[in-house]
């Protein structure tokens, strides 16, 4: 006879709190960031600490990636295709620029559309929460 082997009790997660604005930061950090250093390598090749730097100022410091976001998806972006990198020696240490490619430029296009439709929904949604509670129209 058989008896089965007691199942592990799973450890459950914390529901997140959507009514913290840190949540909701830290989930719209995540989302732009790859978005934005597109756009500020889609300005001038830089290295990633410069990426890091511009993204701040971009956003005025509402996305501030770390070394742990800007490498990994300058990594990704160069396996893709759509940035190139070159070794360059400033003040004796090797750092690697990055540059925009051609198929990295149409990768920008697309992702401005597509957070520009998000944008105008979000806009929408901010109008529908901000109309007056006692009138009929938007």
């Amino acid at each position: 006879m058989s008896t089965a082997a007691p199942r592990p009790r799973s450890v459950s997660k914390p529901a997140p709190d959507l009514t913290s604005r840190a949540y909701w930061n830290g989930t719209i950090k995540m989302s732009l960031s790859k978005f934005f250093i597109l756009s500020v390598l889609h300005q001038n090749p830089m290295h990633g600490y410069d990426v890091a730097r511009a993204v701040e100022r971009t956003t005025n410091g509402c996305c501030s990636p770390t070394e742990g976001t800007i490498y990994p998806a300058l990594r990704e972006f160069e396996e893709g295709g759509y940035v190139t990198s070159e070794a360059e020696i400033v003040s004796g240490r090797e750092r690697k620029v990055y540059t925009l490619t051609d198929k990295g430029r149409e990768a920008f296009k697309v992702a401005v559309e597509a957070w520009m439709e998000v944008t105008q929904a979000l806009l929408a949604s901010k109008r529908v929460v901000t109309r007056d509670p006692g009138g009929c129209c938007p």
